[in-house]
């Protein structure tokens, strides 16, 4: 059983209301009294220093999560990104290094604007760069899989990473930028969570090497059917 979660509105998603979280933001970064827009690096005196990130109020451990990243200037420099990270993610770079922050390390998982993904400082490409403003990037974490997904201007990119831990604490949404005056915003945020028996299927698929094991579970033969679907 296929599960996306995307703009459509359907009945089984919620409106999620997490924003910025203000106590985590380094000094160059400054929110709106809202705490859904992040202005990089906007000192009038003061350029960029290195990179910097903020991330979400709220970290997934479960569940089927969508926000949506508004570029409300265009993207420049070294590194603009989205993307994840565990509670151990780096907020800032050392002094004037201009580096791919979320995926820099092991703890998080990123997308650049050049349309390379990072992790553990390697990269790789992914879609085409995105210079204009107003893009608009979606992100589509599935805890119960452990992906991530991009979307920009409402095409879906694919799946851009799986494997992400799952029962290990939870992940956060991040954004990060180099450049100076980079100004992103939150759009739409959503969640989805199955029903007690989505979970319970979601955990015996996952814990199954190939779907051909199904047929090696002592169960009804109705339920291998659904796992076999699933």
């Amino acid at each position: 059983m296929a599960i996306a979660l995307n703009r459509s509105g359907s009945d089984d998603l919620m409106s999620d209301q997490w924003v910025w979280d203000k106590h985590c933001a380094p000094p160059e970064v400054k929110l709106s009294s809202n705490l859904e827009a992040a202005y990089f690096h906007i000192d009038p005196v003061e350029e960029s220093t290195g990179t910097v990130a903020v991330r979400g109020t709220k970290g997934f451990e479960q569940g089927m999560h969508y926000w949506e990243i508004v570029f409300l200037e265009p993207p420049a420099g070294t590194s603009v990104m989205v993307g994840v990270g565990t509670g151990r993610a780096v907020l800032a770079s050392d002094f004037r290094q201009y580096v791919n922050l979320i995926g820099v390390d092991k703890e998080s998982w990123g997308l650049s604007y050049k349309g390379y993904t990072w992790h553990r400082g390697v990269s790789s490409q992914y879609c085409e760069p995105f210079f204009d403003r107003l893009t608009i990037i979606g992100c589509r974490l599935d805890m119960y899989r452990g992906t991530l997904a991009f979307s920009c201007n409402g095409e879906d990119l694919g799946i851009a990473f799986s494997g992400l831990p799952r029962g290990k604490g939870p992940l956060y949404p991040i954004v990060s930028s180099s450049a100076t005056e980079t100004e992103l915003e939150l759009g739409v945020r959503t969640c989805r969570y199955l029903s007690l028996q989505g979970t319970c299927m979601s955990v015996v698929k996952n814990s199954l090497k190939s779907t051909e094991d199904v047929d090696e579970l002592p169960l009804p033969e109705c339920i291998k059917q659904c796992l076999r679907e699933w």
